[in-house]
């Protein structure tokens, strides 16, 4: 059933519809909003069918299953994007890739139309500055899975038009999300950053021996993983000052913070580093399929979302 307001948001053309173009389709089809999806690779349709239908249990559990019924597949980019209200381009995140899409978008897109990138990596500016259109696009990088995290990372480019931020952010919070703006563009945006840092300690950690991975990463999940849930990074340090908040931790704490800053370092992700680090993680799986691991994320992530009282799909 279509829910209210979908038929004002929509349509959206969806471009790419990998991993996250599919995170991306089945979000807006279980908001009532009408997708239009292309994909340069044949036999699209079949594979995007299928992956909304995984993604349809959890979306269903918080509220709205994905509606088949308000998915076109189209042929050609120009037969996608020409009514859409609004465009999530999702294609590899290559220079290479981008570049000739983001011209052909410019070119057949109707004018008032924003172009959302989900680029992880990229910075916007060099990707549209010789482009006609470049105060309308925009990056809009969700997290994955990105039908059911919250978070869209919103960067425009040297030529972006506040405008164009602004209904963006109105977009992403209309099908649920929570956007935040970065003042300036910066390769990896916010969260990427974050886990980078998070992730190349946690590679450390196996590489120097101090533990396995399913140790770093219960190590985590029973300790920083919760709390930043509920708190984030610099309220979780304010709170870990006592009644004296963050200034009395910085106070106090702030040298032995800086004792173990200065004691990481970057690991090399050679040969022997590389196949130590898949062999942990297939110890975690347990021979459990990527499709049964999935599913196990999604049922926490759910339960988690609703103690947390902040859903992608409202």
């Amino acid at each position: 059933m279509q829910q209210p307001g979908g038929e004002q948001l929509g349509p959206v053309a969806i471009i790419g519809t990998g991993l996250i173009g599919a995170g991306w389709a089945a979000l807006l089809l279980s908001r009532g909003i009408a997708v239009r999806a292309w994909d340069p690779s044949p036999g699209f349709r079949d594979r995007l069918v299928a992956a909304i239908g995984a993604r349809a249990p959890a979306l269903a559990a918080l509220g709205g299953a994905p509606d088949l019924a308000l998915l076109t597949c189209h042929d050609t980019l120009e037969g996608a994007v020409a009514p859409a209200r609004f465009v999530q381009e999702n294609a590899p995140d290559t220079e290479t890739a981008k570049r000739p899409l983001f011209a052909a978008l410019d070119a057949a897109t109707p004018r008032q139309t924003v172009i959302a990138s989900s680029t992880s990596a990229l910075i916007l500016t060099p990707l549209v500055s010789d482009l006609a259109g470049a105060d309308r696009f925009i990056l809009g990088h969700p997290i994955n899975p990105a039908d059911l995290m919250p978070l869209v990372e919103v960067s425009g480019g040297e030529r972006t038009a506040p405008e164009t931020i602004a209904a963006a952010v109105a977009f992403y919070r209309a099908i649920g999300k929570r956007p935040v703006v970065l003042r300036r563009e910066i390769a990896g945006h916010i969260a990427g950053r974050l886990a980078a840092a998070l992730y190349r300690e946690a590679v450390a950690l196996v590489e120097d021996g101090i533990a396995d991975a399913a140790t770093v990463d219960e190590a985590l999940s029973a300790s920083m993983g919760l709390r930043w849930a509920a708190t984030g990074v610099h309220l979780s340090y304010h709170l870990g000052g006592g009644p004296g908040g963050l200034a009395h931790y910085l106070d106090h704490l702030g040298p032995a913070q800086e004792r173990r800053w200065a004691s990481m370092r970057t690991p090399r992700l050679d040969a022997a580093l590389k196949a130590r680090l898949v062999a942990g993680v297939d110890a975690i799986a347990g021979g459990k399929s990527i499709a049964e691991l999935e599913a196990g994320r999604d049922a926490r992530l759910v339960a988690l979302l609703r103690a947390l009282g902040s859903t992608s799909n409202g």
